[in-house]
């Protein structure tokens, strides 16, 4: 598992924000250009492995990967069903704020990106994202994504 708690060997150190107690190891990758720290999504991984909780990209990054903005976010922002926290990564600050579940429906699918990505875009923003996430997603995406329509916000059911 890539999140440690305790030290063996050489490891890189995961903070929580500051004035919380306690922290995690995290294993340092070595390649042939040196020792590195992994990248975040692999800690927010294995991290909702260990702490047993949802953890997805934020809509912000969802509606990028699908194309549907060109907007790209500087911030790693990531949505859980657990608690809100903030760690840093050396000097790399990660934010994992708690979602509601309806955002959490579909997991880490592409059917789940497009409710969070429909979600950061508001109603105003997402008809037209509505119509190209119809022809982007597979079939079996789309099904799905309409099986959920009862648990969506109004506006949101309303596109799907």
């Amino acid at each position: 598992m890539l999140i440690r708690h305790l030290s063996h060997g050489e490891d890189f150190r995961l903070n929580r924000c500051p004035g919380s107690v306690g922290h995690y190891n995290v294993a340092l990758i070595v390649s042939r250009f040196g020792k590195r720290s992994p990248a975040p999504e692999m800690v927010i991984r294995s991290l909702a492995e260990a702490t047993r909780k949802v953890i997805v990209a934020h809509g912000a990054r969802s509606a990028n990967a699908l194309g549907l903005t060109r907007q790209v976010p500087v911030r790693l922002i990531f949505l859980t069903s657990g608690r809100s926290r903030v760690l840093y990564l050396g000097k790399t600050e990660i934010v994992i704020k708690h979602a509601p579940k309806w955002q959490m429906i579909l997991g880490d699918s592409f059917a789940g990106e497009a409710i969070r990505a429909l979600a950061w875009m508001g109603p105003l923003h997402s008809h037209e994202s509505a119509a190209k996430l119809k022809k982007l997603l597979p079939l079996s995406e789309w099904q799905a994504l309409q099986s959920t329509r009862s648990l969506l916000p109004a506006w949101m059911a309303k596109l799907i």
